[in-house]
């Protein structure tokens, strides 16, 4: 149900819908229960054209927005997927697609569109800096020719196992010498197929959702210059983009996540009979869930603003990061009302409850902490003084 006036986009939803209904509850279960890939359901995907939503028609892609794109994530977790193990080559599509060169863009994302090649990876958190980007320590040093040499760590790198390129933030200039902290970071294109095992060592990181999480080292890991996006030592500034669009569809997963829970404890509120009448009869009940769902309807109106100035190219990080706070907390809360009023089931794998309550709790912290969004909107848009 929904009772907003955000684009409906009633046709791509329906496509996306039956392609989800391919793989029921019970596919996405059991690759959670044995922490695998979802390699089927992604390759569905990719055949269908979603997965190169972002992409222009010159390079073989749909040449849909953000907002189409967020739909399309919606939908897949709306479904009783995870969008987690797919999502990544959405955003980062964006610092490609921006910042890339014609001969770049020409060299990869035909290849992204058909499938051939998958841009999953993102490696920018390091584990002494979190989200503080502008301290990493990984540096790539121009010196051998026309390469670069990277050296360095990366922790909390989803997909790597499952994607052929990365894009990787690294540090060209030393902090020291530059006149702000934002400078002298650049980014780059590593071909996982010819890094893993000469200079990259991927080291997994077992956890409680299944996004195929790992730590990065890399030791004297050489990178083609031509690999370079952009201008070197403007790559924060270039994440940001990537990072606004990361937000954005993340929030439209959470959306997702919202609706499907709050379907999923309306139904059972409705047919679960305890005392002689529906569990759902009871105000404890429906005010939680009602609740849960008026917090998922005003977020989905916040991320269709961040998505329609993303796609204007206008600057929408506030949006971005609001959109973000809001989706994720409704999530959150239609999650605790789902398994609170399943009760014991709720935490039987095969309700589906328990598999979607860990994945959807996820953004309460990735791919940033509630507590940082707060920090930027108090600091960029109230204007108060920086609190750290």
């Amino acid at each position: 149900m929904s009772t907003t006036t955000a684009p409906s986009h009633a046709e791509l939803r329906d496509a996306v819908r039956a392609l989800c209904a391919q793989f029921p509850d019970a596919y996405h279960r059991e690759v959670d229960a044995r922490r695998g890939y979802p390699e089927a359901f992604v390759d569905a995907l990719t055949k269908a054209g979603w997965m190169a939503a972002l992409i222009p028609h010159e390079y073989g892609g749909s040449g849909l927005g953000l907002t189409e794109a967020s739909v399309i994530m919606e939908e897949i977790n709306r479904s009783g997927g995870n969008s987690g193990a797919c999502h990544g080559q959405m955003y980062n599509m964006g610092t490609l697609l921006r910042h890339g060169s014609p001969q770049q863009k020409q060299r990869y994302l035909p290849k992204i569109a058909s499938g051939e090649l998958r841009l999953q990876a993102m490696g920018v958190t390091e584990p002494t800096t979190g989200t503080d980007t502008t301290k990493i320590k990984t540096t790539a040093v121009s010196g051998r020719g026309d390469r670069y040499v990277v050296n360095g760590q990366k922790v909390w790198i989803s997909r790597v196992q499952h994607s052929d390129l990365m894009i990787l933030l690294a540090r060209t200039t030393p902090l020291a010498e530059v006149t702000r902290k934002s400078e002298g970071m650049s980014i780059f294109i590593v071909d996982l197929r010819e890094a893993v095992g000469k200079g990259l060592t991927v080291r997994p990181i077992a956890n409680m959702v299944n996004h195929e999480t790992n730590e990065l080292f890399f030791e004297n890991l050489e990178i083609p210059a031509e690999n370079l996006i952009g201008r070197e030592g403007q790559g924060f500034k270039y994440i940001l983009d990537g990072l606004n669009a990361e937000r954005t569809l993340i929030a439209a997963e959470c959306i997702g996540d919202g609706r499907w829970f709050v379907d999923r404890v309306t139904a059972y509120a409705k047919e679960r009979v305890v005392f002689g009448r529906p569990i759902g009869q009871n105000q404890g009940v429906q005010f939680p869930i009602a609740e849960a769902h008026i917090e998922v309807e005003a977020a989905d109106l916040m991320r269709f603003e961040a998505c329609r100035l993303f796609d204007a190219h206008q600057p929408c990080g506030a949006q971005a990061n609001m959109a973000k706070y809001l989706a994720a907390k409704a999530s959150w809360e239609a999650a605790n009302a789902c398994i609170q009023f399943h009760g014991g089931f709720g935490f039987a794998c095969e309700y589906d409850v328990e598999r979607k309550f860990r994945e959807t709790r996820l953004y309460q912290v990735a791919p940033i902490s509630t507590n940082l969004i707060l920090s930027y909107v108090a600091e960029h848009v109230l204007g108060l003084p920086r609190s750290f």
